[in-house]
């Protein structure tokens, strides 16, 4: 379990840091570029809209943490070995698949929400790239909530 529980942390804590790095696209969108000197500011392009590289910052950050959390608390759940793989793999896919979807959603017409084309744009080969792996983990995630939750309730039983 302990190998698990440092993979869940190693996991978190790389997620925490792609969706640091999320924020500093926000910055970079919202004033045009890195400020190097008070009102000189170098100019980087970035793809996206400014409300894509909140959530892709802010959603990443929480999904990192929940990835940590849970990995802490494995013991806790008193789960057989196999659930614990279950876990620790699903919630590290489930938060590695939301970032790519992050991040892809940004740059597609169709933010990467439905295979085709739908209310907010058209769907592209990459769009179904940022689809694809996130598609399943909104199930996933829920499962793998509803599995910890089980085990705590039946814990105090």
């Amino acid at each position: 379990m302990d190998n698990l529980r440092r993979i869940m942390l190693l996991n978190g804590l790389l997620v925490i840091l792609v969706a640091s790095l999320s924020g500093f696209m926000l910055l970079f969108q919202l004033v045009g570029g890195f400020e190097v000197w008070p009102g000189h500011i170098i100019e980087i392009p970035v793809y996206g809209t400014p409300e894509g590289w909140v959530r892709a910052h802010t959603g990443g950050l929480l999904n990192g943490v929940l990835v940590m959390l849970v990995g802490l608390s494995l013991p806790h759940l008193r789960l057989t070995e196999t659930k614990n793989k279950i876990m620790a793999y699903g919630f590290c896919y489930c938060a590695w698949s939301f970032t790519v979807f992050y991040w892809i959603g940004n740059a597609v017409g169709n933010r990467a929400l439905t295979f085709g084309d739908n209310a907010l744009g058209e769907n592209s080969l990459l769009s179904i790239i940022g689809f694809l792996p996130g598609a399943p983990s909104v199930f996933i995630v829920v499962i793998l909530l509803a599995i910890a939750a089980n085990a705590l309730l039946r814990k105090n039983q």
